[in-house]
């Protein structure tokens, strides 16, 4: 096996093993473990029409010690159970759903990349709804497997400063929907602005709230933070998907002495930020250069060097840090894969 670890896109690259689980006739049965890249399902399963399917996200990195870790899987595992819940599906159990990912990496190991070049294992755990239903209402049946490939940076930039834009035409997630959960729908839902984005130039949408059109809500597929005299500013809303990364930076703010505000964020805030980022489990942080309405045709410049701000340089690297094993772990996020 060859893998130029390097020069990985976040993309899909086969590895040799996934790990399932069938919830059927009332109970969760054993851990299987496959080779096969495709799932058999019926044409009337409930993932298919009633978008009964929620899934998860999280990576494995290999230390200087060339062991191992996880970072929070215990969140990871509590989300999921939120998700499942928020659409009537089978929520997985926390300890089945730890044991699959230690499993699955395990098996796994020789796709983790090597300490620090950049890459990671990326680990998808997904829960769909099967067997045969046409009226809409909860499935008979469920399958949970996880699979997992090696990737590089989300965005192609890396850590650098990047463009995004709001486009007023689009909204991500309805107030009292779904957009707390982690579900396929949201990301349906922001698609064509997204892929809009993209062709403009910009790395993402910044999404603002569905009511009003007034306060910052979700970026692109992250949490939005900002920076101000010594403070970490994240938005509170009822349609925000709640980031386990953005959970984790507010704590290493914290620990950094900073106050910590998350509350409605108004879109003219934007001209007063330092620094601002999208953040979450593929990119860590995403340094933002500026924000461009580009309905409104406004520009709010965040950063005026056209580099990263130092305190989200630091908050990056800690937090990388304790993900390699390069920094004490003193909240207890991390677990190793034996």
């Amino acid at each position: 096996m060859q893998i130029d670890w390097s020069n990985l896109g976040f993309g899909y690259y086969k590895t040799d093993y996934n790990v399932r689980c069938y919830f059927r006739n009332g109970k969760w049965g054993e851990i299987e473990v496959s080779q096969d890249e495709n799932v058999t399902m019926h044409m009337a399963a409930t993932c298919l029409h009633y978008g009964q399917e929620a899934f998860e996200g999280l990576k494995a990195y290999r230390g200087k010690d060339n062991k191992i870790r996880l970072f929070r899987v215990d969140e990871n595992a509590k989300r999921l159970v939120r998700s499942a819940e928020g659409v009537v599906m089978q929520p997985v159990p926390e300890e089945l759903f730890t044991e699959m990912v230690h499993k699955v990496v395990k098996l796994n190991e020789k796709f983790v990349p090597p300490y620090e070049n950049g890459a990671s294992l990326y680990i998808r755990p997904l829960l769909i709804g099967l067997g045969a239903q046409v009226g809409v209402k909860p499935a008979p049946e469920y399958l949970f497997m996880i699979f997992v490939s090696p990737v590089g940076p989300y965005f192609k930039e890396g850590f650098k400063p990047t463009a995004m834009a709001i486009m007023r035409g689009y909204d991500r997630a309805a107030p009292l929907g779904t957009g707390t959960l982690k579900v396929g729908g949201n990301y349906a839902a922001g698609m064509v602005p997204t892929v809009l984005a993209h062709e403009k130039g910009y790395s993402a949408c910044l999404f603002l709230d569905a009511k009003e059109k007034k306060y910052i809500d979700e970026c692109g597929p992250a949490n939005f933070f900002g920076i101000r005299d010594n403070t970490y500013i994240t938005p509170e809303s009822t349609s925000i998907l709640p980031s386990i990364t953005n959970k984790s930076l507010i704590q290493l703010a914290k620990d950094l002495g900073m106050k910590v505000e998350r509350r409605h964020v108004p879109e003219e805030e934007l001209a007063t930020f330092e620094e601002a980022g999208a953040c979450g489990t593929a990119a860590v942080i995403s340094p933002i250069l500026r924000v461009d309405d580009l309905d409104e045709n406004k520009s709010y410049v965040i950063s005026k060097d056209g580099k990263p701000g130092p305190i989200c340089e630091k908050l990056y690297n800690k937090l990388r840090a304790i993900q390699y094993g390069d920094e004490e772990d003193v909240h207890g996020w991390v677990t190793f894969v034996d």
